[in-house]
């Protein structure tokens, strides 16, 4: 299961990260990505961290368990959890994937206060404002499962963690000066990361 963890977070980046940056390269003449925001020591610098740890903890978890530093929590070391794991982590990718082709040109990594993109509300975005995050907290989640040991335990975490930060902190204060009253509208109609919930009344 940890080589097939590796493959898995592969095909994540690859299509998540290489991929889709080459092809908002080609659209538009940018990669699409922005960096961290925020000073050093900042909860917007942290939040960017913070997801870059998580991330590589997603590597490094399956790496150590396969050369035997970690070993699994027990509970959850079970062939059909594990294979639900590949399952959910699959899932992931491609609802990932699909969110960051429905947000079009306005796709970004990060937040530059100086640009102004699109307000996506159509499609999955009509329905939960922050998709492609919750895309990638379901491929946390299955990456956490393939492997369950402390390592990948804690990455899932802090991606939690981190993703509630970025998300309260970075974009959301960013969309309401760059969008006003139209962002407004969208937090008080549309969940944060399920239908539903995490609405703002205005």
């Amino acid at each position: 299961m940890p080589v097939l963890a590796l493959v898995v977070f592969a095909v994540f980046a690859i299509l998540g990260f290489g991929w889709r940056s080459w092809e908002q390269r080609r659209r538009t003449g940018s990669t699409g990505f922005r960096g961290i925001s925020g000073r050093p020591g900042s909860t917007e610098w942290a939040a960017g961290v913070g997801f870059v740890v998580a991330m590589a903890a997603a590597v490094i978890a399956p790496v150590l368990q396969l050369l035997g530093f970690v070993a699994p929590v027990a509970v959850l070391h079970h062939p059909w959890i594990q294979v639900g794991g590949a399952v959910i982590a699959v899932v992931g990718i491609i609802a990932t994937v699909y969110a960051q082709l429905d947000m079009g040109d306005s796709w970004r990594i990060g937040v530059d206060h100086h640009e102004t993109t699109t307000l996506v509300r159509t499609g999955v975005f009509g329905i939960v404002r922050n998709p492609i995050f919750t895309a990638m907290l379901v491929f946390g989640l299955g990456m956490a499962l393939l492997t369950p040991n402390f390592v990948a335990i804690v990455g899932l975490l802090l991606l939690v963690v981190t993703i509630e930060l970025q998300v309260r902190v970075v974009e959301e204060p960013y969309l309401l000066t760059v969008h006003g009253d139209t962002y407004r509208d969208y937090l008080a109609t549309v969940g944060r990361f399920v239908p539903g919930a995490g609405r703002k009344r205005r």
